[in-house]
């Protein structure tokens, strides 16, 4: 704990090559969590997000066990694990036993996989809850890749996926394909919630994609408003939380998950602030009762 705030250390660390590239990785995570987050709330998907990043874990375990690159295992699992998610779970109402499924399913093998791996222990626990010193111009390099793939293809099907998620029903009847724009956006997902393993882990990935936007639909209903805050704070809760990690030496995931908690609670806060003082003000004065002849 004497360590915590270890100011001198942590500028020292900051002079690193690995420390920046890690900066860098994670703001990269930061505006695409941010920017996809909003949306993933409004749809109601952050169970989905979980889901999806079990099986990201799962590839990325098996890729372990293989020698290859673990980012590369970890993103085609998050790629299956949202196809089977957009296919099997087209009824809204059968999604949540879908995602249920998907998740205990690949939980349950990436620890199979993990049990035949006889390398370094810290390497299996590095999937769970994120590594950054395995953060390398390879992966940097794909991760930057992946994440102008996603913002690109997100940038095209914006606004009729806006209008299927506020309106599905209208949507339809308009000619929307609603049910194509659910399953790139799941991809999407997936491909993002890939990204984050080797940052915060596969078991916290929704520390980045969930908390800051439902934080953000605290304080604004508007959608674009919603999603500038959602990049401003997971930019905040990425970068701040691998700083804070870098002197402790503990995982970059409890000080991300931290951060993203509190201005999730401030954020709660300032609503109920707001909503205080606008019944104060709306309250209708006492209508003052007839004197009695």
């Amino acid at each position: 704990m004497d360590k915590m705030f270890d100011f001198a250390l942590t500028g020292e660390l900051l002079g690193l090559d690995f420390v920046r590239t890690a900066l860098l990785a994670a703001a990269v995570l930061g505006l695409v969590a941010g920017v996809l987050g909003p949306l993933v709330v409004m749809r109601r998907m952050s169970f989905a997000v979980h889901g999806t990043a079990e099986l990201a874990f799962t590839g990325a375990a098996g890729a372990l066990l293989l020698g290859v690159g673990v980012e590369l295992g970890g993103l085609a699992g998050a790629v299956i694990a949202a196809l089977l998610i957009g296919i099997l779970g087209g009824r809204e109402s059968e999604r949540d036993s879908v995602i249920g499924v998907i998740l205990a399913f690949g939980l349950g093998m990436g620890v199979l996989l993990l049990s035949f791996y006889e390398g370094r222990s810290a390497n299996k626990f590095g999937i769970l809850v994120g590594q950054i010193i395995t953060i390398d111009s390879t992966n940097l390099n794909l991760l930057v890749g992946a994440s102008v793939v996603v913002l690109v293809v997100l940038a095209v099907i914006y606004r009729p996926l806006l209008f299927a998620t506020v309106d599905p029903a209208v949507a339809t009847a308009r000619g929307v394909p609603v049910r194509l724009l659910s399953l790139i956006f799941a991809v999407l997902v997936g491909i993002s919630s890939a990204l984050g393993v080797q940052i915060v882990g596969a078991l916290l990935v929704v520390s980045l994609m969930v908390t800051p936007a439902a934080a953000a639909a605290r304080v604004t209903a508007s959608p674009w408003k919603a999603t500038v805050l959602s990049i401003v704070f997971a930019e905040i809760a990425a970068l701040g939380g691998i700083i804070l990690s870098l002197a402790p030496g503990k995982p970059v995931s409890a000080f991300v998950t931290t951060i993203s908690f509190v201005i999730y609670l401030v954020c709660r806060l300032i609503a109920w602030l707001r909503g205080r003082s606008t019944r104060v003000r709306v309250e209708p004065t006492a209508t003052p009762q007839p004197a009695l002849r």
